[in-house]
């Protein structure tokens, strides 16, 4: 592995900016930072292939798409919790699965298409049978007050756009639009030959899709910068709801939560606001979390923590794997019910 220098952090630096969504990206990037296009090209290509940078793509805001999400919360029995993980993630929209230390011990992440037939909540009830689960909360998000990606970039409620219906060629166009961006010359000419998309359509729509507000970005995926923080916790909370928003907010604030989400309680289960905190080891995630609690003046507290990791992936959004799941559940669905 080669290490970075000061073109190189230029470089990643205005990768993670944005992309110009332009015929020629890297001859663009290039004339912003004193670089030819091929030497734009090829530091980029270096920095992927040590590892700095994942992956070239659009960041699409899921909810403006129409998509819908939601964590699950599962209690599997212990000796057959692999096969449940197996189960589970086996549907296409699953980006996350850990087994945590609790007794809801199976804990994933959801996301179902807008196209689909089957919906969010069958779905979870689905794979809560297929799982072989005792028990399965789903844990939709009520209100959001911090989400910070791997790269640095923070969300909160108000920066997520409105869900505008997308026409059959603008999904065509996300499809391709989420695969890594080429490292060529003119990289959506090379992205749209896959295609039955024109490399000027593809464009168009991605400038339409950005100005909607459901491309957040187009930009590079990167390695996170916070140099050896290894361990993270989901530090739950009861705080009462007419004061949600003040707990949220005095929580999200502190730098190492990372999320930070209201959620729906249970009769067994009366933790209503998750944060997720990062850190060097186990012991000191445990400490941020009791620094929180004092802090914020809340006691009633659990610090869950990932001891396996089934699944974690990025988000692939309109997928025909998704609908080929739905198709075979539905067949199951019709033989049931006949």
């Amino acid at each position: 592995m080669q290490e970075m220098d000061q073109r190189d952090r230029e470089l990643l630096n205005a990768l993670q900016g944005e992309i110009p969504l332009v015929s020629t990206p890297y001859a663009f990037l290039g004339q912003t930072l004193d670089m030819s296009e091929k030497e734009v090209i090829k530091r980029t290509e270096r920095l992927k292939r040590d590892g700095f940078v994942k992956q070239l793509a659009a960041l699409f805001d899921p909810r403006a798409l129409g998509y819908r999400s939601c964590l699950v919360a599962a209690r599997v029995a212990p000796a057959r919790i692999e096969e449940a993980a197996a189960a589970i993630n086996a549907h296409p929209g699953v980006t996350q699965n850990y087994r945590r230390n609790n007794d809801l011990n199976l804990w994933f992440t959801l996301f179902v298409s807008p196209m689909s037939k089957i919906g969010l909540e069958k779905t979870i009830d689905i794979l809560g049978r297929e799982s072989d689960s005792e028990v399965v909360r789903a844990l939709p998000t009520l209100k959001l007050y911090k989400s910070t990606s791997a790269d640095g970039e923070t969300t909160t409620e108000a920066q997520h756009s409105e869900y505008t219906p997308l026409t059959p060629a603008e999904i065509d166009c996300i499809r391709l639009l989420q695969c890594d961006l080429p490292l060529a010359p003119r990289p959506f000419e090379v992205l749209a030959r896959t295609s039955a998309v024109a490399a000027d359509d593809l464009l168009a729509t991605a400038r339409t899709l950005r100005k909607r507000g459901q491309i957040r970005r187009f930009t590079a995926a990167v390695a996170s910068r916070k140099a050896g923080f290894v361990a993270s916790a989901m530090g739950v909370w009861v705080v009462p709801p007419n004061a949600a928003d003040e707990f949220g907010a005095r929580l999200a604030k502190h730098r190492a939560v990372s999320h930070c989400f209201l959620r729906p309680v249970y009769d067994d289960w009366p933790y209503n606001l998750y944060t997720t905190v990062h850190a060097r080891s186990v012991d000191e995630c445990e400490s941020v979390i009791q620094d929180l609690a004092i802090d914020s003046g809340l006691s009633q507290k659990q610090a869950l923590f990932p001891t396996k990791e089934y699944k974690k992936v990025r988000a692939t959004f309109f997928s025909p794997e998704e609908e080929e799941w739905e198709e075979s559940h539905d067949v199951e669905r019709a033989v049931a019910a006949g």
